[in-house]
């Protein structure tokens, strides 16, 4: 098999982890290319790079920069010069929103070479309406196969033509579960000493990402203080580790609620630190509007924390068991958050890890070795067929 990836940025961990579980099982009649357009996205510049000689599968970097400043004429040249001159029999396409990509996938699907798409798409993300829907369809019913991120991933591509059959692999969805764990584990005896250094509650809520206005932390503020002012003796606080736009937005809505004592607002770091940062929290929230997958549920649930998670993140059908390991909350409806982070606070520290632990259970379907052979299973027959 002689096997060409394409995908955006050699930063996005995550994925690069799965390359790797693939090239861990290449034998000696295999070949494997990852064109990689650019190194990082410009949002994520701050946030490190990836020591290229640890990445653990062969690959081109197309553009040592961001990929905001690569231009479409200049993405069509690369990836259409060295796809070409690779001459692959099987074509993986992170995505389908690059017209770059799209073009290669047509130019190598009419000399013979089959393709896959990985999608993380889901028919919640926007309105699926127009051109473009069509054109997603015309690609969609072009490929030979395809590995989603879960269940919602995988009915959208129904919706735009797929045939059952051809979603090959449904929990694609992963994040280094070993790794973050084993952090988590050396991390959690310094827990005390650093809620008392950093001057947190005991217990506390945790949201990691970027803080934009599409994450919602605006209603999971007001949630957080209605839940408080419900529950007075409760001794909890709400940290939210990130760096964004609406940071002093939210700063000065903790103040006018009179909470700013209860929220922390600490800087973002690099996804290894993240772990590190999951021992000072009792339960993750996620209350996006908009969020595809939402990989960042996987790493706290990995970590073994219960989860609240808004049921506009498409990981939630597959991840999140109402009352098992957390909840879900639609999150136009602040009274839902408000209600759930309660019930957080009335429950014992026995009924929380016991989530936890149902909440590692979940996560470990989506473990990387697991994925990655089926990945790679999936790869070879369409090869040989």
């Amino acid at each position: 098999m002689r096997l060409l990836i394409v995908h955006n940025t050699l930063w996005a961990h995550y994925k690069s982890l799965l390359f790797k579980k693939i090239a861990d099982q290449l034998t000696a009649d295999d070949d494997l290319l990852v064109l990689q357009i650019a190194l990082t996205e410009s949002h994520r510049e701050g946030l490190g790079v990836p020591d290229a000689s640890t990445v653990g599968y062969p690959f081109r970097l197309l553009h040592n920069g961001a990929l905001e400043s690569v231009s479409l004429p200049r993405r069509i040249s690369g990836l259409l010069t060295h796809g070409l001159a690779f001459k692959p029999d099987v074509l993986l396409l992170t995505g389908y929103y690059d017209p770059a990509q799209l073009l290669l996938g047509i130019v190598l699907k009419i000399r013979g070479c089959r393709v896959i798409l990985q999608n993380e798409s889901t028919a919640l993300d926007s309105p699926r309406t127009g051109w473009r829907e069509q054109i997603k369809r015309a690609f969609v019913r072009m490929c030979d196969g395809f590995f989603c991120f879960g269940t919602r991933a995988a009915d959208y591509l129904v919706q735009l033509g797929a045939m059952p059959e051809q979603i090959l692999v449904r929990n694609n969805a992963v994040v280094d579960n070993a790794f973050l764990r084993e952090v988590y584990d050396e991390a959690l005896p310094t827990r005390q000493a650093v809620q008392q250094t950093l001057q947190l509650p005991p217990n506390n809520l945790m949201y990691v990402g970027r803080l934009l206005a599409i994450k919602n932390l605006a209603a999971l503020i007001d949630a957080f203080a209605e839940a408080c002012r419900a529950n007075p003796s409760a001794n909890w606080g709400l940290i939210l580790l990130g760096e964004g736009d609406q940071k002093t937005a939210l700063q000065q809505q903790a103040g006018t609620l009179g909470i700013a004592n209860r929220i922390s607002f600490l800087p973002g770091c690099n996804w290894q630190e993240v772990p590190r940062f999951l021992t000072l929290a009792d339960v993750f929230v996620l209350p996006s509007q908009l969020e595809p997958w939402g990989l960042v549920v996987n790493e706290a649930m990995a970590c073994g924390l219960p989860v609240l998670v808004s049921d506009r993140c498409g990981c939630v059908a597959d991840l999140v068991q109402e009352g098992q390991n957390g909840y879900r909350f639609d999150p136009n409806q602040p009274r839902q958050l408000s209600d759930k982070i309660g019930r957080f606070f009335a429950m014992s520290g026995a009924e929380r890890a016991a989530m936890g632990l149902r909440s590692a259970q979940l996560v470990d379907v989506f473990n990387p070795d697991a994925v990655g052979k089926a990945m790679y299973d999936a790869l070879t027959h369409l090869s040989q067929s």
